[in-house]
């Protein structure tokens, strides 16, 4: 019995080396812009360790990067049900829910800003989770949410350029619109 515990033992260790490994090399197509290779090799290692966070993660990732939108939601939804703790996961679907801004419907917005919530909920300075949703504000040009989502990510990483750009911006596009109004109000 001792002999079938350890040899149950080192498979599963080399299940776990294997998976880390096509782990490695998925990122590293990734990071070469080869996305539908790299979705290849990561199917492999979640195959291997379906419940490994950072497998999970970095295959979501890689479905996103690659615009597979609705796999990377519909994944992405089932690994957070997994580990509803993690934030980086809720981030990840987040972007997969909402998808290229420009295109996305008020329903998917509303959608991804609650999983963006949900991320800075677990963690508050979440990357990037603030300025994503004071871009979809901006998007909406619904200038004070946009504005305070902006501060709160220049809180959350007072080096983001971005950020400070876009805050910049929906500033003066909202002093703008106060001002459109005022002249909209005096000649009525």
């Amino acid at each position: 019995m001792t002999d079938n515990r350890k040899d149950s033992q080192q498979s599963e260790e080399a299940h776990r080396k294997e998976a880390y490994r096509l782990l490695n090399e998925g990122v590293r197509l990734l990071n070469a812009g080869r996305y539908d290779e790299a979705l290849t090799v990561l199917r492999e290692a979640d195959n291997l360790l379906p419940d490994d966070p950072d497998i999970v993660m970095t295959l979501g990732g890689a479905m996103i990067l690659a615009k597979k939108w609705n796999a990377a939601e519909k994944y992405l939804e089932e690994a957070v049900a997994t580990h509803p703790d993690n934030a980086r996961l809720w981030l990840n679907l987040a972007a997969a829910i909402l998808g290229h801004l420009e295109f996305s419907t008020r329903q998917r917005q509303d959608k991804a800003i609650a999983a963006y919530e949900r991320a800075i909920a677990l963690d508050p300075v979440a990357p990037s989770a603030h300025y994503n949703v004071g871009l979809i504000h901006a998007e909406r040009k619904d200038w004070e949410q946009a504005i305070r989502w902006f501060e709160a990510a220049v809180r959350a990483n007072p080096r983001d350029k971005d950020a400070r750009l876009w805050l910049k911006r929906a500033r003066e596009a909202y002093e703008s619109s106060q001002q459109e109004d005022a002249d909209a109000g005096g000649s009525a």
